[in-house]
């Protein structure tokens, strides 16, 4: 980032509640499944951002409520520990500290309680049981939250996605490592959706209060609201989450080609519906790949959908673009000027039906190119 889109960031989430899902529910959920604590626990949050689960910890854990070292990286979100600590008379009883949660100074046996939400995954669960371990006195205990596989069967987009990122197991995976590195398992719990919302919403009222002619700010709001709006209209329009899981993959990858992800918005200003386009190739010449495409289901039948795929269409002419792919329903892509991939000789990298890969030329006066479709790796084939 530079200097201005990094201050931008942190004046978009600077003073927000929390920096990952979560809730106070949530954080009281995994303290009752502690068990028995000593009536004032030595509590280490880690990765504790601007403390909202160490502010609950110090006044809740224990019959008497906690002293809690609250370490992370941003002393910004420390200030604001500090000062919503002494706000709420707990400045005894929290101690904000910038560290590494990786390479943490604290001596063995330290801590009765171990805490880490939405921040495991920094440093990797099985580093953070190893390292961790070695903090907790007898008889302590480690709670954290980790990112698992929820579907039996993950797809293979969302399984080439985290691979290369941050490999995922299920529960049951987990649990086994916890075991093998010598923890008992106390309780899981799954997290509800609406721990999203409550990281999110915050968020976006906050971008939209935003000055965007502030420096760094017009490009930091894009990108905070494009993540929002786009995954929710993704989760709205299909039956898993993999499509929207799909959309921040690609954002990571090489394929990604900004200016081509379009929204199109309805009468009040909602996301209506979402379209991407990602570099491909046909036989390693470079073309387009046109997915995923999603309507809100409430404005659905509104021209939404259409109207997104027609300008994402006309802006990658305009850059040059000559081909684009796409993998869909044969009644509905022809309305753009696709035709079966087939008539050029163009091919997926799998079976699929000949109707349902379509194929539109932007430039005429470029030769299509014939042969296997490479997709970006996010999408797993």
């Amino acid at each position: 980032m530079t200097d201005h889109l990094t201050h931008a960031f942190f004046t978009l989430h600077g003073g927000l509640p929390r920096q990952g899902p979560g809730s106070d529910g949530t954080t009281r959920h995994l303290l009752s499944l502690c068990g028995p604590l000593p009536e004032r626990p030595r509590v280490l949050d880690l990765g504790c951002g601007p403390g909202r689960s160490a502010l609950l910890l110090a006044a809740e854990a224990g019959t008497a409520g906690a002293d809690v070292t609250a370490v992370d990286l941003h002393e910004g979100f420390l200030d604001e520990l500090r000062a919503a600590a002494g706000a709420a008379g707990l400045a005894d009883r929290v101690h904000p500290a910038r560290a590494d949660m990786g390479n943490l100074p604290h001596d063995d046996g330290s801590f009765d309680l171990v805490w880490a939400e939405s921040s495991a995954y920094a440093i990797g669960f099985d580093t953070a049981l190893r390292q961790w371990k070695r903090l907790l006195a007898p008889g302590g205990t480690l709670v954290l939250t980790e990112c698992e596989w929820t579907a039996e069967e993950p797809s293979a987009a969302a399984r080439a996605f985290w691979d290369r990122h941050y490999p995922l197991r299920s529960t049951a995976r987990n649990i086994a490592a916890a075991q093998a590195a010598g923890y008992r398992v106390l309780g899981v719990y799954r997290q509800p959706d609406s721990d999203w919302d409550a990281c999110y919403g915050p968020l976006g009222e906050r971008a939209d209060a935003a000055d965007p002619a502030a420096p760094g700010m017009a490009e930091a709001l894009a990108a905070t609201r494009e993540e929002i709006a786009v995954r929710a209209v993704n989760l709205a329009a299909f039956d898993t989450p993999l499509e929207a899981d799909l959309v921040d993959a690609l954002r990571a990858d090489p394929a990604w080609l900004p200016g081509l992800s379009y929204v199109a918005e309805g009468p009040d200003g909602a996301v209506a519906a979402h379209a991407l386009l990602t570099r491909c190739t046909v036989d390693g010449v470079p073309a387009l790949a046109l997915a995923p495409v999603a309507a809100d289901p409430a404005r659905q039948r509104s021209g939404a959908g259409s109207s997104v795929v027609r300008a994402l269409l006309a802006a990658a002419r305009e850059r040059g673009e000559s081909l684009v792919v796409v993998l869909g329903h044969p009644e509905y892509y022809p309305r753009f000027g696709f035709v079966p991939a087939s008539r050029f000789g163009i091919r997926a990298p799998f079976e699929v039906p000949d109707e349902a890969l379509m194929a539109l030329v932007l430039d005429d006066r470029a030769p299509v190119p014939a042969g296997t479709i490479g997709y970006p790796a996010p999408f797993g084939v």
